[in-house]
């Protein structure tokens, strides 16, 4: 079955090389970690029980923050390394925990290769956030009697149609995990389904409700609307304009935020409205900042704006933003949550577009009117509880768009019950956390 797998495995890398040297040349990705990527990994404290955490990108990375806190106060005596497999997985990463946790990019799970990177990690205990399943890594942590828990566990309605279509091979693979815990009850009852025993399969939530943080205030916030807006109007960091953010967005919705904003702006009363957008792919930058100047406005690239306050230190009494016309591309990494805290309505990305969504939590935590469109699958949990709790609202297309931002904008009363709904509905569902290194410890403690 290895040498089956390794096959396919060479095959599926022919197929995609032209794609991965495209990205490589054209938005300089995956130049780096190479040798990590093969295995070749040192651990800083090789003295130490290990526990290996392996997060894709950013959103597990940020689910996976307070999980590792919390094991690094209850488990002094292990040393935590985490594994990610994007460029921007493993900036994040480093910036979360790189002071204190060693970060490498995660080696391909050819059978060789993950041998080697057993043979130099030699974890004790394995967690793989939501589901990085991989056939040879959990045959390897098998056979070397190595427990992995699926933390965070979910099976998206893409993941689970084709995990249907080799189930035969799939059941062999979930068999051997040792444990998952499981955002909510239906996606548990997809890993059962999909061979994972009964026994094995625990609820304990979401742990993005526990990583958004619930606050008024975020750090460097007033910083930002300082550089943008010159001198803050009063203490709370209220700012003289409305702002309107349009949060880790995807292909095709930049240009549905432009025209609804345009529609916006021809309306007299939402003379103070101002648009941020924030794409969530770095490198969909330039293409985004390209798009708002063929849409008739004027361009300001926060990345600039940041550059050039570091060079006048002094400050800025006046205004950047002269008109509605000015769109405000938001251009750099770590500044998204300060927008969302300047914001008086907030949409949330990659789901007006069949892409998934992004974390509307993190929005709601912070007490805003969260909108979203329809295609949020990646956080059905969230967003059934949300809707629920009337503490977000979600929209088919682009005139429900305007409507639904217009009545936000026109009734502060209405949005702001809506942000506080949707900061309630964030704090009730608190506390994974807990039960998750709860179950962790019972396997620790087998160890």
């Amino acid at each position: 079955m290895r040498f089956v797998l390794d096959v396919f495995y060479v095959l599926a890398a022919v197929a995609i090389s032209p794609m991965v040297v495209y990205r490589i040349v054209r938005y300089k990705r995956y130049r780096a970690g190479w040798a990590q990527r093969f295995g070749k990994i040192a651990r800083k404290n090789p003295h130490k029980k290990c526990i290996w955490l392996h997060a894709v990108s950013v959103g597990e990375l940020n689910a996976a923050k307070t999980v590792i806190e919390a094991l690094e106060n209850r488990f002094p005596d292990f040393e935590i390394v985490i594994s990610t497999t994007t460029d921007t997985g493993f900036s994040r990463a480093r910036a979360l925990f790189g002071k204190h946790q060693q970060v490498f990019y995660f080696p391909l799970d050819f059978s060789w290769i993950m041998r080697r990177a057993f043979r130099r990690i030699v974890p004790a205990m394995c967690l793989l956030m939501e589901l990085e399943v991989w056939p040879n890594f959990v045959e390897i942590a098998h056979r070397l009697n190595v427990p992995v828990i699926v933390v965070n566990g979910r099976i998206s309605d893409k993941s689970l149609s084709r995990y249907k279509k080799v189930k035969p091979f799939v059941k062999k693979i979930f068999r051997k995990v040792t444990l998952v815990l499981a955002q909510t009850q239906e996606y548990a009852e997809r890993f059962r389904d999909l061979g994972c025993p009964d026994e094995r399969v625990v609820v304990t939530g979401s742990l993005k409700y526990d990583t958004a943080e619930i606050t008024d205030k975020v750090e460097g916030a007033d910083t930002l609307a300082t550089q943008l807006f010159g001198t803050i109007t009063n203490h709370k960091s209220k700012i003289a304009n409305r702002l309107w953010v349009a949060g880790a967005t995807g292909p095709g919705e930049e240009e549905i935020i432009l025209d609804v904003y345009k529609d916006l702006a021809r309306q007299g009363q939402f003379s103070d409205l101002r648009l941020v957008i924030v794409p969530r792919k770095p490198e969909r930058f330039d293409e985004v900042a390209e798009l708002i100047k063929q849409k008739g406005f004027d361009l300001i690239r926060y990345s600039q704006v940041k550059r050039l306050a570091a060079e006048h230190t002094e400050g800025t009494e006046k205004s950047i933003i002269n008109n509605q016309l000015s769109i405000i591309l938001g251009d750099t990494m770590g500044d998204l949550r300060k927008f969302y805290c300047l914001a008086t309505v907030i949409f949330v990305g990659r789901s007006l577009v069949p892409m998934g969504g992004s974390d509307m939590m993190e929005a709601a935590a912070l007490g805003k009117c969260t909108i979203f469109g329809p295609y949020a699958f990646n956080f059905k949990q969230a967003v059934d509880a949300l809707l629920a709790g009337s503490g977000a609202i979600m929209v088919k297309d682009k005139e429900e768009l305007l409507r639904t931002t217009r009545e936000c904008l026109s009734e502060p009363a209405f949005a702001q019950e809506i942000g506080r709904n949707g900061r309630e509905v964030i704090r009730k569902n608190q506390g994974t956390t807990a039960r998750t290194v709860e179950q962790i410890s019972h396997i620790i403690g087998r160890v």
